[in-house]
């Protein structure tokens, strides 16, 4: 089996725009490339808008580290389309195309899945501001892009600041105590099975929980509830995907909200799971 891992210009190893946060590219290859070598397997690394690639030679492609597709999301899907013409494509573009907007989140609170309560807004402009504040009856909100990744373009704000320019569609939602109280649990499935969940903490004095920030992850044995409540939030998706990271966070009354499905190009922590590689080979082999 020769499997694609999905990439792009600025997680790739050598890039002269790399990310700060590529070393996260290099774990996954790391383990993914361990695992598939011994068993007799290949996996190479292909950035999504390269042109010379013939796809037809990989036996599937895994979206991976494709982390500037938001700003140029039409020719990344069609060349996902063309990849699916080739080849086996995971996750499926189907199921892309439903998860890349955050808008999702709304076809899983139809189907009961607990959400934090938002507002969705086309244009977040003071006087939306205002008014979630009103709604929530809170002092402190965070505003996110409904169609983006790693918190780019996100927002806290308190009641009182100056709004900044959002020149996107976003969705706003009461700033949540719990992400600097406990964290952010994700929880990693392949093939629909649970492989490994992990607890997402932020640095001191900030509330974002990705590595670029400072945050820090731990591997955690999840309550069986929790457990429970994230494949049922996985069971409400579309289609059933090859990969998810289910993101979550603790609600007032001990349960869970969702906060992601992350079904597109995931970082799925192979330090904390390090069987990660071994469970994808068998999920692609089945």
């Amino acid at each position: 089996m020769h499997l694609c891992y999905l990439s792009s210009r600025v997680t790739m190893p050598g890039s002269p725009v790399r990310r700060s946060d590529a070393f996260e590219h290099d774990q996954m290859m790391e383990n993914l490339t361990a695992a598939f070598e011994t068993r007799g397997a290949k996996v190479t690394d292909v950035s999504w808008d390269d042109k010379d690639v013939n796809w037809s030679s990989f036996d599937a492609v895994m979206i991976g580290t494709t982390w500037d597709y938001w700003d140029r999301l039409d020719e990344f899907l069609e060349t996902l389309e063309k990849i699916e013409t080739k080849t086996r494509l995971f996750n499926a573009p189907e199921l892309v195309r439903w998860n890349i907007d955050k808008r999702y989140l709304r076809d899983l609170e139809g189907k009961d899945v607990r959400l934090i309560p938002t507002i969705w807004a086309d244009k977040a402009t003071p006087e939306v501001i205002a008014g979630a504040f009103e709604t929530f009856g809170t002092e402190k909100l965070v505003a996110k892009r409904q169609v983006g990744a790693g918190a780019d373009g996100q927002h806290m704000l308190k009641r009182g600041d100056a709004v900044p320019d959002m020149p996107h569609p976003m969705m706003i939602q009461p700033y949540m105590d719990a992400i600097v109280k406990e964290g952010e649990l994700s929880f990693i499935f392949i093939g629909g099975e649970l492989s490994h969940t992990l607890l997402k903490t932020a640095a001191d004095g900030d509330y974002r929980i990705q590595s670029a920030y400072g945050g820090k992850e731990t591997p955690v044995e999840p309550a069986a509830e929790d457990v429970a409540q994230a494949a049922k939030a996985l069971a409400a998706a579309p289609i059933a995907p090859l990969y998810a990271r289910v993101d979550m966070i603790r609600s007032e009354d001990g349960g869970l909200y969702l906060m992601e499905m992350e079904l597109i190009e995931p970082f799925l922590y192979p330090l904390q799971g390090p069987e990660l590689g071994a469970r994808i080979y068998e999920a692609l082999k089945g």
